[in-house]
């Protein structure tokens, strides 16, 4: 608290996809933050959240605030005595003149031409565009490729979006609305067989997707998509590249 007993805060402003505010706000929420707003984009919420400045800080402050006025006031008094024992010094600048080259404010121009502040690269949604590490893995023959498991493991919690198709569809285990949901890259019937066997492991398909646009009547073997979600993991053991539904839309 401040001298007045009332509470100071730090803010902090992070950015999620959409479709996932709330994972958002329950991870800073574990870490002592308090949510504040939500701002809604098109792709991405921008999220504020504070919390208490420690109080340790506002002390070193005020203590070291202490400690520079004593300073001050020492060197004060010192340059006042040693006014007072020594003659002054022959000026060796007569005329008080300038130096030849001040210091100048920087331009406009400068400015303008500062820096933007940097973003956070978790959160670009990776695309076969902006990613030739992602294109790349759209692009392998071998779904068990040690590429595509290195790929998921450094980019878990990222977010990709990409055109996909349902290549299976299965009850996931006894349930009549969960279904786990494997998706190749690229349309359906293709003729190609790349990429990883992505999969969305028991999700409804009512609202689990987060259909945007025009929603299906349904969903099966051959339904054409763009997908956006966020990697899970992938497990060496069945080659299955696990993801997390962020938005879905039927093409």
């Amino acid at each position: 608290m401040t001298s007045d007993g009332e509470v100071t805060y730090e803010t902090k402003t992070v950015r999620a996809v959409r479709g996932m505010e709330s994972r958002t706000i329950k991870k800073w929420e574990a870490d002592g933050w308090e949510f504040v707003s939500q701002s809604p984009g098109k792709v991405q919420a921008e999220i504020t959240f504070r919390r208490p400045r420690p109080k340790f800080r506002r002390l070193l402050w005020m203590t070291g605030g202490a400690v520079s006025v004593l300073v001050l006031a020492i060197s004060i008094a010192v340059g006042i005595v040693s006014e007072k024992d020594t003659a002054p010094a022959e000026s060796t600048n007569p005329l008080g003149e300038m130096p030849a080259t001040p210091s100048r404010p920087p331009s406009p121009e400068a400015t303008d031409r500062a820096p933007a502040q940097s973003s956070n690269t978790d959160d670009v949604v990776l695309t076969s565009t902006n990613s030739p590490e992602f294109a790349a893995v759209l692009a392998s023959t071998n779904y068990c490729s040690p590429a595509i498991a290195a790929f998921a493991k450094a980019h878990s919690g990222q977010t990709i979006k990409f055109r996909g198709s349902v290549g299976e569809m299965a009850r996931h285990g006894d349930s009549k609305t969960r279904y786990d949901i494997l998706i190749n890259a690229g349309d359906y019937g293709d003729g190609s067989s790349r990429g990883p066997a992505f999969q969305f492991r028991d999700e409804n398909t009512t609202y689990d997707l987060h259909w945007v646009g025009s929603v299906p009547d349904r969903i099966g073997v051959g339904t054409n998509l763009t997908l956006t979600a966020e990697i899970d993991r992938y497990e060496e053991r069945s080659c299955l590249f696990l993801l997390e539904p962020v938005t879905t839309a039927a093409r």
